[in-house]
């Protein structure tokens, strides 16, 4: 059998796999380990579509010029043909962007913005903004590890142990509820359900429902307890208990894309309070005039601070 006449068949056997036509142990039998392991991506391509729907634009011509040339050789069979040959060239397209990007998926958000990432196994993710994801689709089953930078919240189904690594800490659980925010020298982990192994480079903690932990700039963990459900900023507010004000202005930046001078102030002050995501107004209102600081919006998206 020449190349030509080998690669319509596994055409043709993929077509019928992905209708449900062959199992996998038939289709395994039918073709080389490596197109059996290559077609295993492909319909992992499309489980994880959602958050790999932006990742491979660069090369999206080139990747619906293959799967033009797919659907006209799948097209040729009998039957289903048409909506089984659709069907294959789809999910190429997913495939193609999960076998390009060697498994990995990023996901980011932008100021203002938040995202909802459902995971392989059913457990959610909640990204905050200015924060980024990045997780391995092809070792997920055996190794459910991310890698957060900024802020998340967790929904995690029960399993294997779940694992988020930061530059400043790492957290695993079961199967729990908890909220992660890692930003610049900030560690700050939240349980609301469960319970929650933090592990920092000098110590570990053991975190049960309502606890808390925070490391800020190197200085020694403090522990509290929190009232809440879920973390505030999922509903639209940042809250803040006892931190200093660089660690807020921070915040403000990232939800409202805009740049603060704060040069002329005492960033160490302590802030307990929260603004909204709403109204950018109202936002800088509550933040400053509490602590009797002027801001002035020289230019848009450009506040300078300044005491009275």
């Amino acid at each position: 059998m020449n190349e030509e006449q080998l690669h319509n068949e596994n055409d043709t056997f993929l077509a019928q796999w992905l209708a449900g036509d062959l199992s996998d142990d038939q289709l395994k039998n039918m073709v080389s380990e490596s197109d059996f392991k290559a077609f295993l991506k492909i319909r992992k391509g499309i489980e994880t579509y959602e958050v790999l729907e932006g990742d491979g634009s660069a090369s999206f011509s080139q990747i619906q010029d293959k799967i033009s040339l797919k659907k006209s050789k799948v097209k040729s069979l009998n039957n289903r043909s048409w909506w089984i040959g659709v069907a294959a060239s789809i999910v190429l397209l997913f495939g193609l962007f999960l076998i390009r990007s060697d498994q990995d998926v990023k996901i980011a958000t932008n100021y203002g913005e938040q995202k909802t990432i459902e995971l392989l196994d059913g457990s959610q993710v909640v990204l905050n903004s200015k924060s980024t994801l990045v997780y391995n689709t092809d070792e997920w089953q055996n190794n459910r590890t991310l890698m957060l930078k900024g802020e998340a919240y967790f929904k995690v189904k029960k399993g294997s142990t779940f694992t988020v690594t930061t530059e400043n800490g790492n957290v695993s659980v079961l199967g729990t509820q908890f909220n992660v925010n890692s930003v610049s020298d900030l560690f700050e982990v939240a349980c609301f359900e469960g319970k929650v192994s933090v592990q920092t480079q000098e110590e570990d903690y053991i975190l049960t429902p309502s606890n808390a932990v925070r490391r800020i700039n190197g200085y020694a963990v403090e522990t509290w307890k929190t009232t809440l459900d879920s973390p505030s900023w999922i509903d639209g507010e940042s809250s803040f208990t006892s931190v200093p004000l660089s660690y807020v202005i921070s915040a403000l930046e990232s939800q409202y894309n805009i740049k603060i001078d704060s040069k002329n102030i005492d960033q160490t002050l302590v802030y307990t309070g929260s603004f909204t995501h709403k109204d950018l107004d109202i936002a800088l209102q509550t933040v400053f005039k509490s602590l009797e600081i002027r801001y002035i919006e020289k230019e848009k998206g450009n506040i300078y601070l300044s005491t009275k």
